[in-house]
């Protein structure tokens, strides 16, 4: 299928709000504030990946098996992640927030967005390093219940070792990353007494509400998919989930300049994206 065969733009626009709407009142997943720009080149993709000569003709697809809908959340979510992934905001985690969350007699931490779940067991291994850990309840939450079960089994092909160690050191890591993962087979497997602290969950921005009494939130490469309204929803969820003084951690393109919640938060470490919820 090439992209002549696609309707022109305001047309396609208006066939994808179609899309998701159809998918929201049959699955009761909420894309339809996602990015349009993001949402135009996914599902052209999609309509290539399963030989659809129209977004129509995917859609009457999607609402009638269940099975490729499942398939599609590939294309709604981003599955894009890594071992300490942006070592300088690990590090910052490390030296400018890890100081004040070991002031609480215990720590609840939100990892929203987990895809994978490179960046729970990253969390995890500082927590560990830090001495948080037996004293932490880690949440990781995803709405693509295949990446979670990627995220909760802790499995990735050995290859990405080398690249995983290589964040660790630069994010501040102060052992060997080995120390956390066993190899063999052509994979490694963390260590199952950082997954004792951590819980799984399936989890909309969109759509659901919050976790409660959160000391930090790490949402972290997921908001530069939403629209302007479903930011501002994300970030709202983060401000109620968070205690006085609590933490969020953004991506190093998103920013809360300019949002409906700017002012509840401070910068903590602006060039991280650390900011600090006010009192």
């Amino acid at each position: 299928m090439g992209t002549n065969s696609l309707a022109p733009a305001p047309l396609l626009d208006l066939e994808i709000r179609l899309f998701l709407e159809g998918v929201f009142q049959q699955y009761h997943y909420d894309f339809r504030q996602y990015s349009m720009a993001s949402l135009r080149r996914r599902l052209v993709l999609a309509m290539e990946r399963h030989g659809c000569d129209t977004l129509s003709s995917l859609q009457s697809r999607v609402l009638r098996e269940p099975e490729l809908f499942a398939q599609m959340l590939q294309y709604f979510t981003v599955q894009v992640s890594d071992l300490f992934r942006d070592p300088g905001y690990f590090r910052a985690l490390r030296e400018a927030v890890v100081p004040l969350l070991q002031t609480y007699p215990s720590i609840k931490v939100w990892v929203a967005g987990c895809s994978t779940g490179e960046e729970v067991w990253s969390m995890a291994i500082l927590l560990r390093e830090t001495g948080l850990l037996d004293r932490s309840l880690v949440y990781a939450t995803d709405i693509n219940a295949q990446s979670l079960k990627t995220a909760e089994a802790g499995v990735y092909p050995i290859e990405r070792a080398a690249q995983f160690s290589r964040n660790y050191l630069q994010a501040g890591g102060t052992g060997s990353l080995s120390d956390y993962y066993t190899a063999g087979y052509e994979a490694i497997v963390f260590d199952r007494q950082l997954k004792k602290h951590i819980v799984f969950a399936d989890h909309s921005l969109a759509t659901d509400h919050v976790f409660s009494e959160m000391h930090l939130v790490s949402c972290r490469n997921v908001l530069i998919y939403f629209d302007r309204a479903l930011q501002d929803r994300a970030v709202g969820l983060f401000r109620d989930a968070l205690v006085p003084r609590g933490f969020l951690g953004l991506g190093s393109k998103e920013t809360l300049r300019f949002g409906a919640h700017e002012h509840v938060f401070e910068p903590w470490q602006a060039e991280e994206r650390l900011y600090r919820r006010r009192p």
